[in-house]
């Protein structure tokens, strides 16, 4: 299968910008990181990350944030409380009725957000429980 001088050409051609990719890519991202050391945005990405914010940029929901959006003090929050207040405001912000995605979104994982909060300060209060059933339990022993 000959191709010709035409397709050898063609090949040639290919295969020479392969090659300068090959080697011009690596250079161009180690400069990109030596630039990024050199300004900071390296330890900036670092700090996001552990923030909670994830390779988009964007930032979990804070616990006061989530709060907020349902309408809730920090003493208020208790499971029914959440569920209460997240169908409410769930419904009232159906896009099938004109509401918005967006604010449904936020109630979502401010409900996502307040229910692990919950079951978190709900075990603490158990295990303090326990801890001091343990304490005084073992004086009442026969």
């Amino acid at each position: 299968m000959a191709l010709g001088p035409l397709g050898r050409v063609i090949a040639q051609g290919i295969l020479l910008g392969v090659s300068i990719l090959a080697r011009a890519l690596p250079a161009a991202y180690a400069s990109a990181l030596a630039n990024a050391r050199k300004t900071g945005a390296d330890k900036a990405a670092e700090e996001a990350a552990r923030k909670g914010a994830s390779f988009l940029g964007k930032a979990r929901m804070s616990k006061d944030e989530a709060l907020q959006v349902l309408n809730l003090s920090e003493g208020e929050a208790t499971i029914e409380a959440v569920q209460k207040q997240y169908e409410r405001y769930f419904e009232a912000n159906k896009v099938e009725n004109g509401g918005s995605f967006y604010l449904q979104s936020k109630i979502y994982r401010a409900k996502e957000l307040l229910d692990e909060y919950v079951a978190e300060k709900n075990k603490e209060q158990q295990d303090a429980w326990r801890k001091e059933q343990e304490k005084g339990g073992k004086g009442y022993e026969k």
